[in-house]
């Protein structure tokens, strides 16, 4: 399932599920996106901190089905942080598959936006987070209206802004899933989100340096490795770690690649640093490591 795309003039709706929003910074975006030619409106608690750390899990939730009940809103944008996986429990599964909306961010979104499509089908994306449009890059707004806005073509190859490592090649085709790698990994063993143990997964993960060093970094890749859900994975594409990729952490994914016998590859085209390429998790894809390209069903 796939929601419509955006109409320009549409609702982009904007919840807080792992931070309490500082209104000056998401002032920025809303201006951004309505030069872009939308509407914004936010979640009422978007600006509680009845937790300390973020508004109530309730709250939180409150926001996002909210948001997905508006008949207005065409696409729910998040930002990332810390705890979004206290939500999972009040969503409402039910409503999305009534009233699919696009929904869109990365990082700490990995845990909501591979639940929702876990429970209700919908396709969602791992891109942009709301605060990426205060300062819109070229290759991030192409992607943005590629995959998402209405007269522009849907994309059926992912297109680089990066130059690919493939670090064991062959070739692959899945249903995309994943996303930041600790979280990823956790998620695995999270009673809300569930995968089809018969199903072929094409594999994405994510992280930084700024989060993980090296070994931490493949704690989450064993973590994952050595779960059941690994004998679905057909292949990997790991997402930028730093301005220049470590030797240590492209020999462990090649390592993971051998021990595996799937293609895996690095690229600098999502993840934690300036590039924001959209992954539409849920969406069924074929991956060539040699050729390094990636085409979407």
């Amino acid at each position: 399932m796939q929601a419509e795309r955006l109409r320009k003039g549409g609702t982009i709706g904007i919840f807080c599920p792992s931070h309490v929003a500082d209104m000056k910074r998401y002032a920025q975006t809303a201006r951004a996106l309505e030069r872009l030619g939308f509407a914004v409106k936010f979640g009422k608690n978007v600006c509680l901190d009845s937790y300390g750390y973020a508004a109530s899990a309730e709250e939180r939730a409150q926001d996002l089905n909210e948001l997905v009940a508006d008949e207005e809103v065409q696409m729910v944008l998040f930002n990332g942080g810390e705890s979004a996986v206290e939500i999972l429990p009040h969503i409402d599964y039910e409503a999305i598959r009534r009233h699919p909306k696009l929904f869109c961010s990365y990082s700490d979104a990995t845990s909501i936006l591979n639940t929702i499509h876990a429970r209700t089908g919908l396709v969602t994306y791992y891109g942009p987070g709301a605060g990426d449009f205060a300062d819109l890059r070229l290759y991030n707004y192409e992607q943005f209206c590629a995959h998402f806005v209405q007269g522009y073509e849907a994309p059926k190859a992912f297109v680089s802004d990066s130059e690919w490592k493939t670090l064991h090649g062959g070739s692959c085709e899945g249903r995309l899933i994943g996303g930041y790698s600790a979280l990823f990994a956790l998620l695995l063993s999270n009673r809300y989100f569930r995968y089809d143990g018969q199903e072929k997964y094409l594999l994405f993960l994510e992280d930084h340096e700024m989060f993980s060093n090296v070994g931490e970094a493949a704690t989450y890749l064993g973590f994952v490795e050595q779960s059941a859900f690994m004998e679905r994975v057909t292949g990997l594409i790991f997402g930028q770690y730093a301005a220049e990729a470590p030797e240590a952490l492209l020999r462990c994914l090649q390592r993971l690649g051998e021990r595996n016998n799937i293609p895996v590859v690095y690229t600098d085209d999502f993840g934690h640093g300036a590039r924001h390429a959209v992954l539409p998790i849920g969406r069924r894809a074929k991956l060539d490591a040699d050729a390094q390209s990636l085409l979407f069903e």
